[in-house]
C-alpha cells in the first residue's frame, strides 16, 4: 500500500501528537477569547477554503480558523490543492497514494475519487511533486477536525486557472466534499509594502473579482486562487475573509515579511 510519508513534520508543523493538539488548543483559546468574532464565524457554513501554508508558528492560527469554520460542514472528503515549490512541471498532478501520513495518524485517501479525477481530467501522478509542504501542512488540521475524512491531494506548477476550474467545480458539486486552496500572499517585502500588495489579493477575494489579482497580487498560489474565484463567481458563492496577518505578527521582523489569509466560500 502506497503511503505519502511526511516530509516537513518537525519543521513546518510539530512532529508529535501532543504538540499539535496543544498548538491547535492555543489557537482556539485565542479565538474563543474574542466571543463576538467567534459568534460571527459560527454562523458561516461553506465547503471551500483558501488557507496559508507557512510554518504553523506564523500562519497556523490563520489556517486553523478556516478549518474550524469548515468543521460545521462535516465533509467526508477534503480535496487539497496547492502550488509546487520543489519541482517544475506542466499542468496538475494528483497523488496516487492510498494513505497520507500525519503525526495524528494516517488519513485515508479517497481512492475512487482519485481514479475518477484521473480519468475525467487526464491527470498524471508526478511522484516528485507530492513531497510538497503547501498541501502537507493542511493534513494535520484535517486529521484533527475530520478524523474519519478521506483526502485527495493535487499539486500544480506551470498551469493555468482553466486547468483547475473544472476540477474545483466538479469536487464542490459532490456530496460531502470540501475543497482547500493553499496559498501564501506576498513574500519578503517590508511590512507596509506587503500590506499594500496583499490588499490587492484581499480585494479580489472580497469582490469575487479574479481580474483584480492581476493588478499586483503576488500570492504564490495565485493560480489556485484565481481558479477558485472563477468557480465562486459562476456558482454565486459568497466569500468571507476570516483572518489576515503577516509573519511580523509572530516574529516582530517588519523588514522581510510574508502575508497570510484564510477565506471561506459559502
Amino acid at each position: 500500500m502506497i503511503k505519502r510519508t511526511m516530509s516537513v513534520a518537525g519543521s513546518f508543523y510539530p512532529s508529535s501528537v501532543r504538540e499539535i493538539e496543544n498548538m491547535i488548543a492555543r489557537f482556539n483559546a485565542i479565538l474563543e477569547s474574542h466571543p463576538e468574532t467567534l459568534k460571527q464565524f459560527n454562523k458561516l457554513h461553506g465547503n471551500a477554503l483558501i488557507v496559508p501554508h507557512a510554518g504553523w508558528i506564523y500562519s497556523g492560527f490563520t489556517a486553523n480558523i478556516a478549518f474550524r469554520v469548515l468543521s460545521s460542514s462535516h465533509p467526508k472528503t477534503v480535496v487539497v490543492i496547492g502550488p509546487s515549490h520543489r519541482i517544475g512541471f506542466e499542468g496538475v498532478s494528483i497523488s496516487d497514494a492510498q494513505l497520507y501520513e500525519t503525526p495524528l495518524g494516517d488519513l485515508e485517501v479517497d481512492i475512487e475519487g482519485v481514479k475518477d479525477l484521473m480519468q475525467r481530467y487526464a491527470l498524471p501522478c508526478i511522484v516528485g511533486a507530492h513531497h510538497e509542504h503547501s498541501t502537507e501542512v493542511q493534513m494535520p488540521f484535517i486529521k484533527h477536525y475530520f478524523p474519519q475524512a478521506k483526502v485527495i491531494e493535487l499539486v500544480y506548477a506551470y498551469a493555468e486557472p482553466l486547468m483547475l476550474e473544472p476540477i474545483i467545480a466538479h469536487c464542490l458539486a459532490l456530496r460531502d466534499t470540501a475543497v482547500v486552496i493553499s496559498t501564501d500572499l506576498s513574500h519578503y517585502y517590508s511590512l507596509d509594502r506587503a500590506k499594500q500588495l496583499d490588499s490587492i489579493c484581499l480585494e479580489a477575494i472580497r469582490d469575487d473579482n479574479p481580474h483584480t489579482l492581476h493588478q499586483g497580487c503576488e500570492a504564490c498560489g495565485m493560480i489556485g486562487v484565481e481558479a477558485m474565484l472563477n468557480v465562486a463567481k459562476k456558482r454565486s458563492l459568497q466569500s468571507t475573509i476570516l483572518d489576515y496577518r503577516t509573519s511580523a505578527d509572530a516574529s516582530g521582523d517588519t523588514s522581510r515579511v510574508v502575508g497570510y489569509a484564510s477565506v471561506v466560500f459559502s
